[in-house]
């Protein structure tokens, strides 16, 4: 079987091609001489090499401008994409190169309940690395949208080529302290009778930890019917409920750390259910080589893995 050989085609120089696309866009000798940093008279001999090159007319005169010719709307068509793609390439690298700042994108309530609080030792330590903290519920293009690291749940893994698990958590009920002052609660059932807060995620996450699958738990589900429950879609707004008395929220350990510590939330039973699948870290590599990208990186898995340990941990109970 005959096969076909790939033959060399001699390319003409690229400043004649930039020429050529320059003054195609710009319409004018003057206007691609600007933008080029260079004389008329350079653009104008630019031209002329590569005509001579590929043996064409490429621009014909029409009174005292210059108008593409049938081929040179042809060549257009080819090259306008090509130096569009390689401006947006110089774009990129530029904002690479000149970014001192790492850009970190979260689900919201991570952001600001867990992540988020801890980011201040990490300046404290770096006072010179810029960190830019995103909150949202969509996953992020690393390449392309200028998001270095990404903190998600779940399956949305898949969608991430470098990654790694930072932690499984699990969810207990909580509730201020002026809940339990007007409402007697003896054993874990007597919280079912409570305004229960729920938590909806959305369907690409899976399902939240819910308070039928807590009632389950401790045998108590089909034993008590719930009298009033509120929903929310993040995990934050759900906590913040439960921080204003509204009702008992089945919160993620993570989130919860500083409302126990300060007294504003309280456990009045250690008895948690565990989240379906871990959160995970995700990161572009090219964030690696960047100022304090590695380091960041380090950061964040020791967080993770700090994390992991006082999901398990003992909490404080009222």
């Amino acid at each position: 079987m005959a096969t076909r050989k790939n033959h060399a085609i001699k390319l003409p120089p690229l400043r004649a091609l930039q020429a050529f696309e320059s003054l195609a866009r710009n319409g004018s000798v003057a206007g691609a001489a600007a933008e080029m940093g260079v004389s008329s008279g350079a653009i104008s001999q630019q031209l002329r090499k590569l005509e001579e090159s590929v043996e064409l007319r490429l621009f014909e005169r029409k009174g005292k401008g210059l108008e593409l010719s049938f081929f040179g709307r042809l060549y257009l068509t080819e090259l306008g994409p090509a130096f569009d793609q390689l401006r947006r390439a110089q774009e990129k690298l530029l904002h690479a190169k000149t970014s001192s700042g790492l850009v970190l994108s979260c689900l919201s309530s991570i952001a600001t309940r867990w992540i988020g609080p801890q980011l201040f030792d990490w300046q404290a330590a770096h006072p010179e690395a810029k960190i830019r903290l995103t909150g949202a519920e969509t996953e992020p293009r690393l390449t392309g949208e200028f998001v270095d690291f990404r903190i998600s749940y779940g399956s949305a893994v898949r969608g991430f080529e470098h990654s790694a698990e930072l932690f499984h958590d699990w969810a207990v009920p909580v509730c201020a302290p002026s809940l339990l002052h007007t409402h007697a609660v003896a054993e874990p059932s007597d919280l079912l009778r409570l305004p229960l807060i729920n938590v909806e995620w959305d369907s690409s996450f899976g399902n939240a930890p819910s308070w039928k699958e807590w009632a389950a738990s401790i045998g108590a589900a089909s034993r008590h019917r719930t009298p009033s429950e509120l929903a929310y879609s993040l995990s934050s707004a759900a906590i913040d409920a439960a921080v204003h008395g509204r009702g008992v929220v089945l919160a993620q350990v993570s989130l919860i750390g500083d409302d126990l510590a300060s007294g504003r939330l309280v456990a009045p039973f250690d008895h948690r259910v565990p989240l379906d699948q871990p959160y995970f870290l995700a990161w572009d590599r090219a964030v690696l080589q960047k100022p304090h990208g590695p380091q960041f990186r380090s950061w964040l898995l020791a967080m993770g893995k700090r994390q992991a340990k006082a999901s398990i941990g003992p909490l404080p109970v009222r």
